[in-house]
């Protein structure tokens, strides 16, 4: 199913349009691991689709022992990224389930010596270090901020910094790190605020990284605060929606694949800035393909997103 047509219901795999990587994701159900090595193979040059794939390919074996498998049957730097992946995601998934579960510390340590490993095997891969970086908000390393930062808060900088030598505008290390200031993890909103303006400004214009203010807008986004659904119809944020659609959504047609979920983060912008026609074109580009973020920090996803396409004039799902 191609982005741009919509046939009646929203498809919420985290693959989208990237075939062979929803064909891997099946193997990887079924206990095979030979499509997920060449698709992770192929991308030994492109960070990004490496990030991307290597992530949604855990999520699929982190509840199975397919990557330690792997890596016992063919050892090679391929499987130890996704094992190192998948470790992470355990190790995350402990700790958001139970601070206080004794394995918490173990599954840690595990996933920081797969990272290793895997950054060993290859050097130049920035992956395994961003798999590191999101570790980091369960010991919350206190680096000192580089000048430029109002609040100055203290983070995992320097790990930040040898991931952008190797990439400098990695998008899952920027959206990782600034994570790391979120207050549901310990951090502020003055920080996230901080650093979600630090990082966009020193992007491209016509970068994705571009959106990491909406993305703290979101994070911070309080239901029950005075006017909360109007943030979004400030200038400040009008004006920041609309440079990202004219900026980067033309470059979009490029891509290998669908940024879904940059998509969806501009279009819910746009939408709550009540610029439906920018919305529409951005939802149009998505197709049918969809994310839960930022749609679940508002309610049911599902019926926030078809709340939104029918603002727009565009088709939702049958009974939708």
């Amino acid at each position: 199913m191609a982005a741009g047509s919509f046939e009646g219901q929203y498809v919420w795999s985290p693959a989208a349009d990237d075939r062979a990587l929803a064909r891997a994701c099946m193997d990887v159900r079924a206990g095979r691991y030979l499509s997920a090595h060449e698709v992770l193979r192929e991308t030994r040059e492109d960070f990004e689709v490496r990030a991307h794939r290597s992530l949604v390919l855990a999520s699929v074996a982190a509840d199975s022992d397919l990557a330690e498998r792997w890596l016992a049957e063919e050892p090679g730097p391929d499987a130890a990224l996704l094992w190192a992946r998948v470790a992470m995601l355990r190790a995350l998934r402990m700790a958001d389930a139970d601070a206080g579960d004794r394995r918490q510390g173990a599954l840690a340590r595990i996933a920081q010596s797969a990272c290793e490993r895997a950054a060993k095997l290859l050097p130049d891969d920035p992956t395994p270090w961003v798999a590191q970086l999101a570790l980091t908000r369960l010991d919350r390393p206190q680096d000192p901020a580089p000048q430029g930062l109002l609040t100055a808060p203290a983070g995992p900088w320097y790990l930040l910094a040898h991931i952008l030598r190797l990439d400098p505008w990695h998008r899952e290390a920027h959206h990782r790190f600034l994570s790391f200031f979120f207050t549901r993890y310990g951090g502020s909103s003055s920080a996230s605020w901080d650093v979600a303006a630090f990082l966009s400004q020193r992007a491209p214009a016509a970068s994705p990284l571009r959106l990491l203010p909406l993305v703290a807008l979101v994070e911070d986004y309080n239901p029950s605060a005075l006017l909360a659904d109007h943030t979004w119809e400030q200038p400040q944020w009008i004006s920041a929606a609309l440079s990202i659609y004219h900026q980067w959504f033309p470059r979009v047609a490029d891509y290998r694949f669908t940024p879904v979920l940059d998509l969806a983060y501009l279009a819910h912008a746009l939408f709550m800035a009540k610029h439906e026609f920018e919305a529409r074109e951005v939802f149009t580009a998505m197709g049918p393909y969809a994310s839960r973020m930022p749609w679940s920090a508002f309610g049911d996803p599902e019926e926030q997103l078809t709340k939104a396409r029918r603002s727009c004039g565009l088709p939702v799902p049958h009974g939708g």
